[in-house]
Parts: C-alpha cells; structure tokens; sequence
C-alpha cells in the first residue's frame, strides 16, 4: 500500500470513498461492518452511509443505472434521511457486485 499525505481537513466520506475507490474489495468488510452494527443505536444511518459511499465509489450514476433506479432516487434513497424498500436496498447491492448473506447472531463470521 502505497503511503500519500492527506490534509488534516479532508471530511470522513470523502476519505471512506477514496479508499474504496483504490480498494473496491474494501467494500465487502466495510458493509459487513455496517450490517454488523445496523440494530445498534445510528446503525442503520451508519449502513446507509456505507451503501452511498460504495455507490460513490462506483459512480452513483453508473450504479443507479445498473439498479435500474433513476439516480435522484438513488440519491433520495441513500440520503441520511432516506428509507429505501428492500427492492431498492438490493437494486443497490447487486448493482455494486455486492449481496447480503445471514449468519446466526454470535457466530464469529469467516
């Protein structure tokens, strides 16, 4: 991994983005993560942010399109305020190469 200085300054989403953007396998261990926490208390603001900044990372237009969504909904959807349907939650995952899998709770994930 290749060492770059980055401001101080820099927001927390755009950093998220570029590390998915130069590790797109990153982005199977930070949803996880966030699936993870999800019945926590912001968890599922926290899964809402993971799925935005993945489809940042991937070009929330290209990502819309292949989901078959039209991008401001996508956008809507992925907001800190949006409440996608399962159909649109999976839409985006699999338009990101990404699927969701179930494990029983207190099982150590492998």
């Amino acid at each position: 991994m290749k060492s770059t200085k980055t401001p101080a300054s820099r927001p927390h989403d755009d950093a998220v983005v570029e590390m998915l953007k130069a590790d797109p396998e990153f982005a199977d261990d930070y949803l996880a993560a966030a699936l993870e926490e999800a019945g926590e208390p912001g968890g599922q603001a926290a899964l809402l942010a993971a799925l935005r900044h993945i489809a940042e990372a991937q070009g929330m237009a290209a990502v819309a399109e292949r989901a078959g969504i039209p991008r401001e909904s996508l956008y809507r959807a992925l907001s800190p305020r949006g409440n996608p349907t399962i159909k649109t939650l999976l839409a985006v995952l699999g338009a990101a190469g990404l699927h969701l899998a179930v494990s029983r709770q207190g099982r150590a994930h492998t």
